[in-house]
């Protein structure tokens, strides 16, 4: 009786109570204006300041919006949007050509000829220099592999990646290239190969299989140079790469061509938004306008705050939408593309629903193998802080990194804390006894409107730093009580709402 009464509160904890029309359409209208009022706000700033932003930060001339210039002080979306139209775009479409001709006419040797075509594609962008220390960190990674003894590849993988952050390593890789874009893109190959041969090595430490050593290799090689997710992402673990690509070896996959015209169709529309965004608000120019930051107007500020985080969202949208496209035609799953911020509402699910390929990787090679669940709360909080430490050092191993880390396992540990107090026998009658299933839900969203506050307040110092962070903590929490404390609160009740009834309703 007592698994049965927490399987229906745990039931109704997780938010499934369906709220009246009226109140849930109130929620929409609320979140819908304060989106569209402070994003208004935003471009008037842009458009206020916009000589003297284009002055600092070098602005360019908008290329689709007549009159309107682009900021193009975010790094990463200028980055691959630059390599995108060079080079990445074309040898995605080889490799789709490759794929396909060889399943037409040899699928038997299929997967040699996209690990063939890896290797002379990387060869082309990363250099021949670059290629050998893919090489070189297969070799290593796959030799330590050989003793099937799981910490001998942890340390291997730590030590390699380590080396992407040795400055003498890093000006000799620098020399190399000619622009600083082709250094970037090495580094980039590299951390993603990271997660690849970890995933790879632990594996195959795990299996009881006798496969032979060649076998593996052959596989390890397909799967680390399997060009759509080589640079970038997503990432897919070993064992479902290689179930996947074998199913394909005894099947034909038939290509839904309506399917792939509206997904292109639907990546262009999110690179067009994401172009859009950054011609009419000029966020990431005033984020590193320090100064300025510190005096627009609070709603403003806010609109600032959701077009940083939803510009994000968008780009990876992209980012992962192309890659996933080319993957899906070589009838291959990818984890699915992120879920919209604007509807995430706790640590938890930002976690589990933006990167699902790193949240499985995270999962299957450091949560569980840690405990994870198996061993209580303070379980959880040993195997979560080790996968933060790693996403940390991952990223970069910046200062600012460990500050949005440790905010996101702390953010974690005091999600699973409420539940673990909600769920003890006394504390869940007396909620059951004196709440409705609406009611409950309408607690949480209170909980989680706190909750969002710190999720965007951690993504805010990952993408401009501890300075930036404190700039809004300061101005929204600190000056702002309560005035600009309480509505903001108020706006994020109802952004969990809206996410909660999507969950609701898209189970």
């Amino acid at each position: 009786m007592h698994n049965q009464a927490k399987q229906r509160f745990q039931k109704a904890a997780l938010h499934t109570a369906a709220l009246p029309v009226w109140e849930i359409g109130f929620y929409l209208l609320l979140s819908a204006a304060s989106h569209l009022y402070s994003f208004y706000e935003v471009y008037k700033v842009s458009k206020d300041y916009e000589e003297e932003l284009t002055s600092e930060f070098e602005f360019e001339q908008g290329f689709f919006i007549w009159g309107f210039k682009k900021d193009p002080t975010d790094f990463e979306w200028s980055f691959w949007t630059e390599w995108g139209q060079n080079s990445l775009i074309w040898t995605l479409i080889g490799h789709s050509v490759v794929s396909k001709a060889s399943r037409m006419c040899i699928p038997k040797f299929r997967v040699w000829f996209l690990t063939l075509y890896g290797l002379l594609a990387s060869l082309f962008l990363l250099g021949l220099k670059g290629l050998a220390v893919v090489l070189l960190h297969m070799a290593l990674s796959y030799t330590v592999a050989m003793l099937r003894v799981p910490l001998m590849s942890w340390l291997c993988s730590l030590l390699l990646l380590y080396t992407l952050h040795m400055s003498s390593l890093e000006e000799m890789q620098r020399s190399w290239y000619k622009t600083e874009n082709e250094y970037y893109l090495l580094l980039f190959s590299l951390a993603m190969c990271c997660l690849r041969y970890t995933s790879f090595s632990l594996e195959y430490c795990w299996q009881n299989s006798g496969q032979k050593s060649y076998k593996s290799f052959f596989w390890f090689t397909a799967y680390l140079f399997y060009y759509p997710l080589f640079h970038n992402g997503p990432i897919i673990n070993y064992e479902e790469f290689t179930l996947q690509m074998q199913r394909q070896d005894s099947s034909v996959v038939q290509t839904d061509l309506c399917t792939v015209i509206l997904t292109v169709a639907r990546i262009f529309l999110w690179w067009l938004l994401a172009e859009s965004m950054i011609q009419f608000m000029y966020m990431h120019a005033i984020q590193s306008h320090a100064t300025l930051l510190e005096i627009v107007p609070i709603w403003a500020l806010g609109g600032l705050a959701l077009a940083q985080v939803l510009f994000f969202y968008v780009k990876y949208l992209v980012l992962f939408g192309v890659p996933t496209l080319i993957v899906k035609l070589d009838g291959i799953e990818a984890p699915r593309l992120p879920r919209c911020v604007s509807t995430m509402y706790s640590f938890t699910g930002m976690w589990r629903h933006f990167d699902v390929g790193l949240h499985r990787w995270l999962i299957r090679y450091i949560y569980v193998p840690m405990g994870g669940s198996q061993h209580g709360f303070l379980g959880k909080m040993f195997s979560s802080g080790l996968a933060f430490g790693f996403v940390y050092y991952w990223h970069g191993g910046h200062d600012y990194l460990l500050n949005w880390a440790v905010l996101n396992w702390l953010g974690i540990i005091a999600e699973n804390g409420v539940k673990t107090v909600a769920s003890f026998p006394p504390v869940q009658g007396l909620i059951e006894q004196s709440l409705s299933a609406g009611m409950i839900r309408r607690g949480h969203a209170f909980l989680s409107a706190f909750c969002t506050a710190m999720l965007i307040l951690s993504n805010l110092v990952f993408l401009g730093g501890n300075h930036i962070g404190r700039i809004y903590w300061n101005r929204i929490f600190v000056q702002g009580w309560p005035g600009a404390t309480i509505p903001v609160l108020v706006f994020l009740y109802c952004f969990a709402q809206i996410g909660m009834e999507w969950e609701r309703t898209h189970p």
